[in-house]
Parts: C-alpha cells; sequence; structure tokens
C-alpha cells in the first residue's frame, strides 16, 4: 500500500462514519437537514431563491430499503442500488444538489483577457492549481462567472478532481472548472468526499474528452454527518496528513530499495527451493528411487516405439558411499565425483544428470535459400533472442511442413523446456506454449512422467550463473546439448516438485 492507496483508505473510512467516533450530545444529520429545507422554503417564499424541483428527501423505510421522495412531486422510489454502504445512526443521506449551489465555467475570448495584472483572474484549469493554491497567470476586464473567495473549486475538464480553496477573491472561472459553495455543509468535509469519489465522477464522463457534468456532481448520493463531527473528521485528517505523505515517501523509498535487491532476492529464493530449504519434505511422499524407476520403465517403452534414441537409455547411479563422499556409477564403472556435488540436497532426493530426466535435443535452421521452408509457413521457427523466461505461444518466423520433414529440426511439444546455448543469451529460457521448433542455439527438453516441467524450468533459471561460465572462454561462448545432459540436477519426490513451485511463484508474486 502507497501512501495514495493509505489516503483513499483512511478517507474511506471518514465518510462512512468509521474514523472518528459519534458524539450522542451531536445534533443528529436529520435535524440538520430538516433545518435546511426550512430555511430554503423560507429563501423561496421571500423570493430570494427560485424553488428546486429536484429537492429530495432519502430514508430507510421499514423494509429497510431506501426510498427517495420527491418534495415538488411526492413522487417516491426505491433507490437501494445507489446506496453504496451503510451509515451511522446519526447520519442520512442527500442529494449533493439539495445542499450546495454549483456554478459552471465559461470560457473567454483571447481578446477579453491578458497576462498582466489588469482586472481580475482568470483561471483556465489544472495549470492554475498547484498544491491546492492558485497560480494567477491570465487576467480579465470581462468576468461572466465569478467564483468568490471560500468557494471550493474543482477541474471538471481534461484533467479533471483537481481540487483547491478559492483563497483569492473574486475571480472569473472557464468552463474546466465548477466552484462549489455551500451555507449548509462544511466544504472541507465535502472535499474529502469528492477526493473518495472523483474516479467514480471519472466513469460517468459522457464525452471524448474526459469530463464530469454537474448532473454528475448534484445527482450524487452523499453522506451527511452532524455538522459538528464533519468538523472533526476534517480536523483528524489534516492531523494525519503529514504522517500519510511521510509515508508515502518511506514506502517509495522501499519500493525503490525492493526494486534494486529483488533480482538478489529471486535469486536467494531459487537458491533455497532447489536445495531443499524452501518448503518442508514430507514423509508421505512417493520416494525418488520409484520415480527413477518408473523414468526407466518410460524410457524404455519410448525406445521400442522409436521416440528415443538407445543412448538415453544409459542411465548413470549416483549414489553416498559410506565415507560420506559421492559416487556416480556408470555402465558397472564407479568414480568418484564429490568435487563435481554443489551442496547438500535432503535424504529423501536424489543427485541424477539432466539427460535422465527428460528427451533433450537441439533445434537447427533449415537452408535459408530453399523458399520452401519459409514461405507460407505455420510452424513457429524460435530463436534464442525470443526465449521470454516464461511461456511462449509463437515466433517472428515460421516454417512450413516441408522444412520439419527434410531439415534436422526438433518439434518441441506444449510443456517443453527451453534453454539458450549461445552467444550473450546463454541460460534464458522460456516454457513451449504452442509446439514450435528452434534453431540450433536452443535446446529443448520434454520431461519425463514424474519431473515437473516448471520444477526443471525454476533449476535451471538457479543455475544461469553457472552456465554462463561453462560457456565463457571462447570465441563464441556457448554451452552444448552435451554439457547440458551431463549437468547435475537435484530431483526430488514428485509432489514436492509442485509444492516447491507453488512456494516460488506466490514469493515472486509478492515480490512483484
Amino acid at each position: 500500500m502507497d501512501g495514495k492507496q493509505l489516503r483513499n483508505s483512511i478517507l474511506q473510512w471518514a465518510i462512512q462514519g468509521k474514523l472518528v467516533p459519534q458524539d450522542p450530545n451531536d445534533e443528529p444529520a436529520s435535524v440538520l437537514l430538516e433545518r435546511i429545507r426550512e430555511e430554503k422554503a423560507r429563501l423561496v417564499k421571500e423570493k430570494k431563491i427560485k424553488r428546486d424541483k429536484n429537492e429530495s428527501i432519502i430514508y430507510c423505510g421499514e423494509d429497510n430499503s431506501y426510498y427517495e421522495k420527491f418534495t415538488a412531486t411526492g413522487e417516491v422510489k426505491c433507490i437501494d442500488d445507489e446506496i453504496p454502504f451503510d451509515l451511522p445512526n446519526c447520519w442520512s443521506w442527500i442529494r449533493l444538489n439539495n445542499v450546495i449551489t454549483l456554478l459552471s465555467g465559461r470560457d473567454l475570448e483571447p481578446s477579453q483577457y491578458n497576462n498582466l495584472k489588469h482586472g481580475i483572474p482568470y483561471m483556465t484549469g489544472a495549470s492554475n492549481f498547484l498544491n491546492a493554491e492558485l497560480i494567477v497567470n491570465r487576467w480579465t476586464s470581462f468576468p461572466a462567472t465569478i467564483s468568490h473567495k471560500g468557494e471550493l473549486l474543482i477541474t471538471c475538464k481534461g484533467t479533471i478532481g483537481t481540487m483547491a480553496f478559492n483563497t483569492i477573491g473574486d475571480i472569473h472561472i472557464a468552463r474546466q472548472i465548477m466552484s462549489i459553495s455551500s451555507n449548509y455543509i462544511c466544504l472541507n468535509y465535502l472535499k474529502l468526499y469528492l477526493e473518495v469519489y472523483v474516479s467514480e465522477l471519472e466513469k460517468a464522463a459522457r464525452s471524448i474528452i474526459p469530463g464530469i457534468s454537474r448532473s454528475d456532481i448534484l445527482s450524487s448520493v452523499f453522506p451527511v454527518p452532524p455538522l459538528n463531527e464533519q468538523v472533526r473528521i476534517v480536523e483528524f485528517v489534516n492531523c494525519i496528513t503529514p504522517s500519510i505523505s511521510l509515508f508515502g515517501i518511506k514506502q517509495n523509498e522501499l519500493n525503490k530499495l525492493t526494486e534494486s535487491i529483488k533480482p538478489a532476492l529471486k535469486k536467494s529464493i531459487l537458491q533455497e527451493a532447489i536445495q531443499g530449504r524452501l518448503v518442508s519434505q514430507c514423509e508421505t511422499d512417493e520416494p525418488v528411487s520409484v520415480l527413477l524407476e518408473k523414468i526407466r520403465v518410460e524410457k524404455e517403452r519410448l525406445l521400442k516405439e522409436g521416440k528415443l534414441k538407445k543412448s538415453a537409455i544409459e542411465d548413470s547411479v549416483i549414489f553416498k558411499g559410506d565415507d560420506n563422499k559421492y559416487y556416480e556409477n556408470v555402465n558397472g564403472k564407479v568414480s568418484d565425483i564429490t568435487d563435481q556435488i554443489p551442496f547438500d540436497i535432503p535424504n529423501s532426493w536424489r543427485w541424477v544428470r539432466l539427460g535422465q530426466i527428460g528427451d533433450w535435443g537441439a533445434g537447427a535452421t533449415p537452408a535459408r535459400g530453399t523458399l520452401a521452408y519459409y514461405q507460407n509457413g505455420t510452424i513457429p521457427w524460435l530463436k534464442t533472442g525470443e526465449l521470454n523466461n516464461g511461456i511462449v505461444y509463437d515466433s517472428v518466423e515460421h516454417i512450413t511442413d516441408k522444412a520439419l520433414q527434410e531439415c534436422s529440426l526438433r518439434l518441441a511439444n506444449i510443456g517443453d523446456v527451453l534453454i539458450a546455448m549461445y552467444g550473450a543469451t546463454i541460460g534464458k529460457l522460456a516454457i513451449a506454449g504452442a509446439k514450435l521448433t528452434t534453431n540450433q542455439a536452443c535446446c529443448g527438453c520434454t520431461p519425463f512422467n514424474g519431473v515437473f516441467n516448471k520444477y526443471l524450468f525454476y533449476f535451471l533459471m538457479a543455475n544461469k550463473d553457472t552456465f554462463l561460465e561453462m560457456g565463457a572462454g571462447g570465441a563464441q561462448p556457448n554451452i552444448s546439448r552435451e554439457k547440458i545432459v551431463r549437468f547435475l540436477f537435484a530431483l526430488p519426490p514428485e509432489n514436492e516438485q509442485y509444492r516447491i513451485v507453488s512456494m516460488i511463484d506466490d514469493l515472486f508474486q509478492s515480490l512483484n
């Protein structure tokens, strides 16, 4: 939550009667509104004001529904759909047109104003409002719509909802501004209300240029507290405004700090994840030894079906000896690989090679001179620059079925994990969101059953720096498919893979 959101929340509490306590000694708003109606009736009788044809009374019926009764006609209608929240018993709802006078501005011709201090100020829009203070840059001797000192000004066209009090005196306002006065309610409290609901007023804009009309404001249902409580609300908000501003400043500083350390935090989360320290191990999880046996059976089936090369069956077995050293058995040949093990893993996990947990293959580039390989192609052909460390659904270039059949191309399945092997993009990743092919700089993996593709994705992401180191040293930095399939992979039980990914997703979402 930033400073603006905090202020909006506080103002929401304010206009719902939740910010300051109610005082039983306060005169109820209903009494205030009745007195306002009596005074207006007297002024109409004395012909000092015109009768308001839209004057109405809002009340809660015995059925707990809200109704509006129009004074001029006696018409009553249910307005439950317009009442946004419940109010304290001493508060009342009313249309704003019953308690305010609203003056719409009017533009002047260029010949009617100047930039010298001559005549009265001419306010033309939000450019005249600076930190709730009015800035005078135009003057006129042809005033037509005059706002008086103490009235509340609000911009209603273009940049809308900017507000300030007229602290100058008589000023002419342009059509981008409205001026609000009232003899019945606290204008400072009204300003808080309008600040909360300015977004709702924006939605009511009816023109191409953002704006709010007179009726948008005058027809608004307005929560009226007792007059004394209006003052207490304003005083409380004014009292805490410096703290809100300070909170906003500190929150911005924290956000900037968070942004600067976010990559390091994500890297730390991934390291904790692939080392088995992000989520707890569960004794009821199926052992990894069972998972590895399922993978072995799956690979033999794929070999028989001609979908897997025989070389993929030559698995190694990595184990920890009684001397606490790590050994690898490959076709009966055992070697000490303790110096290759980068970190300790939970007892329920196993070290394997990446080549054991999926079918890996690199792409290729169909001959550029063969037009039939590219013209009207529909199969995405991905280059490493298009890997987005997320899900990729399409590519800039496409190839044809003919290219797929005649060239050494690997068709990646939906869900395959892709990794860049060459140049500046080494270690960049994506998950295939559609069937696609890649160029030779990209290697793809179809994980075997029991290996969660997104866990593999995060594991590779956690080891990007290592891949970069592996690719360094040559004229063209690269990591080959052979290097990838020999890379050590910390394999958790299948259920734990899903718990790890879920936790990573949650933490990354929190950081974002």
